[in-house]
Order: structure tokens, then C-alpha cells, then sequence
């Protein structure tokens, strides 16, 4: 049975169709939820913003950071109303689905999951060369790392939501400790002038505090975002949260505070401690600034190192958990292949865990290119910033009655700037790195097309996302 639309055909199915498509509901209060959000994004603490040094200098990632930073909190701040308000594994999707129709919503899913997917493999080709580096293993190829994060992870997934955020929580506290003793051991050794060792060159408005003028501030946006990349995935864990109205804006917000303390130690102390122009283009800068700070091979320049790897470890492990939800939202409501959404005996969505983890794992061993992966889920994440922010704005003005436990402090004026430094961000992220945009753009065309010509007249109306809608489709065609 089926009921067409102007825009989309819904189909009605048999209970037995979400029966199959359970998550493990109260797997997660709001501790676990902080402790998700903080797992996303700490890999990048450890590595990757420090780039922006080299295209902004110090002053440049410095403003650029606070932009990011702006953005990130007042889009968090946004994101908490609407988990509270509307708490479905969908997220971003569900959100933009109620508020922009079902291509924006589509749209919205898409760009979270292009973010999601890529992540990964980005993250697995920097695990693979920090083992090697390390010499770890004998391993003078990094496949082989790749294939084992990929197969021991997604194990660990399929195994049950519960157990996964528990070792979640365990290696982010592992990479925290990691960061404090780095900052500890970095306090004595700052210096100001260290922040501005970068020679300026003679582009418009080059100084000593933005070295590359503002085309350098610009650039910089870019690795900004790394320090926050990810943190808006914790709605995805609605379905599974105990009480998701009470503990997703808790969660959330909380991670965000959590990551903005530690953006601003790194930024600060890495470069203060070492020189902006020692890290700016290391792989590895936290223990390159121990070595450069402290001179020779310090013990603690060696424990950084290694337990840093439990930074990028606890980022792929949760970015994993990420996709998996998103895909199984799109796959349920029918905007993407329904099999990719069935769930196991231990209500894990296992295909949508492994269907990008096996596209994944070939993008790492076929590019060996993090740069290229990362600025992929770059652009896909600027892209949904905005959508999910533009959200927030139209609900409040369209469905103001909407019942809403945890409100957006500055409502529309706080989502309203996120939005604005959002559509600024995915400007930068073009200019950047124009192959990243071009194969998300086309990624986006392609699924775009799929949309239309198929999933469009296939959408299940009781799915909890589009429900809302199927309802209010049918009662404005009776009246």
C-alpha cells in the first residue's frame, strides 16, 4: 500500500519491517554521550590543526580557531534544542527533514554521512603511519594497520552499543592523560615570542601577528575545524540514550566545553612551547614540541608519542559508530537501500556497519592520502553545518508551538551566526582544496539523482523521522 504526494510516494509496511530495525534503546546516559562527543574529535588535538600554522601562522589559526569555535558552540547550542525536541538516530537528517522536506533532509543525511564515511579512512591512513614511523610491528606498509582497524572495531560495534561506548569512554580517557601531561610538561617552557616565529611575507595585510595577511586567516579556517570536527554526531545516539530529552543537550554541550578547553591549550602551548615554525607541518607535533622544548628524547616526549595513538584510535572508533547510525536512519526511512538498515540479535545495524567500513578500508589502501580523505569529510561537514543550522532557524519561525525541553540560549540569534560562519567555512574549504569539493560535489550529484529517480517514491511512512510528516501530509489532504 501506497500513498502519493506531489514531491514523494509513501509506502506503508508491516510491523514486522521496524521490528527488524531496532537499536538497543537506554545503552547510554548523558556521562556517555559527553564522552562520545569528546571521542570524535580528539584525534585532532594530536594532529592535523597545527597545518594551519603554515597557511595562517600563529595570529591567522588563532582567529580563525575563535571563528570555529563560534561556530561550533552556537550550532551545538542549536543541535541540543533540536535533539531534545525531536530525538531520532537520523539527527541531522531528521532535523532537516522536518524543516526543509525531504530533499533537505536527504541532503542534510547525505552530507553527514559523506563527513562520517570518509572520516575513517582518513584517520586509519594516520594510524597506519604512525605505527610505521614508530617502527612498530615491522610493518613497512600500512595496509595491514588500515584492514585491522577496520575488522577489530567494527567487531567491537557489532558486538553491542553498550560495550562499545564503555571502551569508547576508556581510550578517550587514555588520550586525555596524554594531552594533560603534555600541557604540564609544556607550562614552564612557553614563550610569547615563540608564537610569532614565522617570518610575515608581502601579502595583504601580513604582520607579524598574521604572517600570510588575510588570505592566511582564510586558509587557516580550515584546520580551525579540526579542533571540533565530529562533536555534532552525538544526537545519532538518540534512539540509544536513556533519556534522550533530558541527557542529549547535557551530553553535547558538555563534550563542546570539554573540546574548546583543550583547543585552546594546544593552540597556545604547542607553539608557545616549541615555535609556530618547528610544528607547523609535522605529522606528529606534539612529541616533535617535547623534543624541541625540553632537548634530546625526554620520556615524556616518548609517552605522548605513543599514547597519542589512543587519540586517533578513539576517533575512528567512534566516527565507525557514527556512519553506521546515520545509514541506518537514511536506509530505514527508505532514502537509501532498506536491507542496509536491518539489525541483528544484539540490535546493532550490522551491514550499515559494514558496508562503509569495506569502502572505507579501500579508499585508505588505494589513496594513502589522510590530506585528501580529511578535506573530503571537511566539506561534506560544512555542508550540513549549514543545513542543520538553517534548520533550527525555520523550525523556530514555522513551528513555534513545537515542544522544546532544552531551548537555544539567544534562540535564532546564536543559530543565526553559526550559520553565517558556516557558509563562511565552506567557501574556505573550497578554496583550500578544490579536488576535496569537486569529488563531494560529485558525490552529492550522484546521490542527488538517486533521490529523485528512486528513493523519492519509496519513503516508509513509519519511520520514526518521517512520520511526523507522512501525518501531516495526510490530514492537510483530508481537510
Amino acid at each position: 500500500m501506497s500513498r502519493k504526494t506531489s514531491r514523494v510516494d509513501y509506502q506503508q509496511v508491516g510491523k514486522e519491517y521496524l521490528e527488524q530495525r531496532q537499536l538497543r534503546r537506554g545503552a547510554a546516559g548523558w556521562v556517555l554521550l559527553a564522552g562520545l562527543g569528546v571521542a570524535y574529535v580528539i584525534s585532532g588535538d594530536f594532529a592535523g590543526w597545527n597545518f594551519g600554522l603554515a597557511e595562517g601562522g600563529w595570529g591567522g589559526l588563532l582567529i580563525a580557531t575563535v571563528l570555529m569555535a563560534t561556530m561550533y558552540t552556537c550550532m551545538v547550542f542549536g543541535l541540543a534544542e533540536l535533539a531534545s525536541a525531536i530525538p531520532v538516530a537520523g539527527a541531522g537528517y531528521g532535523f532537516a527533514r522536518r524543516a526543509l522536506g525531504p530533499l533537505g533532509g536527504f541532503a542534510t543525511g547525505t552530507a553527514i554521512l559523506i563527513e562520517y564515511a570518509i572520516a575513517p579512512a582518513a584517520i586509519a591512513t594516520f594510524i597506519g603511519g604512525y605505527i610505521e614511523a614508530l617502527g612498530l610491528f615491522g610493518l613497512t606498509s600500512s595496509w595491514p594497520v588500515y584492514l585491522g582497524c577496520y575488522v577489530i572495531f567494527i567487531g567491537i560495534h557489532l558486538y553491542g552499543v553498550g560495550e562499545a561506548l564503555r571502551l569508547t569512554m576508556a581510550i578517550t580517557a587514555i588520550a586525555v592523560v596524554a594531552l594533560v601531561v603534555f600541557v604540564v610538561a609544556m607550562i614552564p617552557q612557553f614563550d610569547a615570542d615563540k608564537l610569532f616565529d614565522i617570518v610575515p611575507n608581502d601579502a595583504a595585510g601580513a604582520s607579524e601577528f598574521i604572517p600570510f595577511g588575510y588570505a592566511g586567516v582564510l586558509a587557516a579556517l580550515v584546520y580551525g575545524i579540526w579542533f571540533f570536527l565530529a562533536v555534532e554526531g552525538v544526537p545519532l545516539a538518540a534512539e540509544e540514550a536513556r533519556d534522550p530529552v533530558r541527557d542529549m543537550p547535557r551530553g553535547i554541550i558538555t563534550a563542546m566545553g570539554v573540546l574548546l578547553v583543550f583547543a585552546a591549550l594546544m593552540l597556545v602551548f604547542t607553539a608557545g612551547g616549541a615555535g609556530s615554525a618547528v610544528v607547523a607541518e609535522s605529522d606528529n607535533p606534539l612529541p616533535l614540541a617535547l623534543r624541541t622544548a625540553l632537548g634530546g628524547d625526554p620520556w615524556v616526549a616518548d609517552f605522548v608519542n605513543y599514547v597519542g595513538l589512543a587519540g586517533l584510535v578513539a576517533s575512528f572508533f567512534s566516527i565507525v559508530y557514527a556512519y553506521s547510525r546515520q545509514l541506518f536512519a537514511l536506509s530505514r526511512a527508505g532514502y537509501l537501500p532498506r536491507f542496509l538498515s536491518v539489525t541483528g540479535k544484539r540490535k546493532t545495524p550490522y551491514l550499515a556497519l559494514l558496508v562503509p567500513g569495506a569502502i572505507g578500508f579501500l579508499l585508505a589502501a588505494i589513496t594513502q592520502d589522510g590530506a585528501l580523505l580529511i578535506n573530503i569529510a571537511v566539506f561534506g561537514a560544512t555542508v550540513s553545518y549549514v543545513l542543520m543550522t538553517l534548520s533550527h532557524i525555520v523550525l523556530r519561525v514555522r513551528e513555534p508551538d513545537l515542544a522544546r525541553p532544552y531551548r537555544t540560549p539567544g534562540g535564532t540569534v546564536t543559530t543565526g551566526i553559526a550559520l553565517v560562519l558556516a557558509v563562511i567555512a565552506v567557501i574556505a574549504t573550497f578554496f583550500v582544496d578544490k579536488l576535496a569539493a569537486a569529488i563531494t560535489a560529485a558525490i552529492f550529484l550522484a546521490a542527488i539523482a538517486y533521490f529523485w529517480f528512486y528513493s523519492r517514491h519509496h519513503l516508509v511512512a513509519s519511520a520514526p523521522e518521517e512520520e511526523f510528516a507522512a501525518i501531516q501530509q495526510a490530514e492537510s489532504e483530508l481537510s
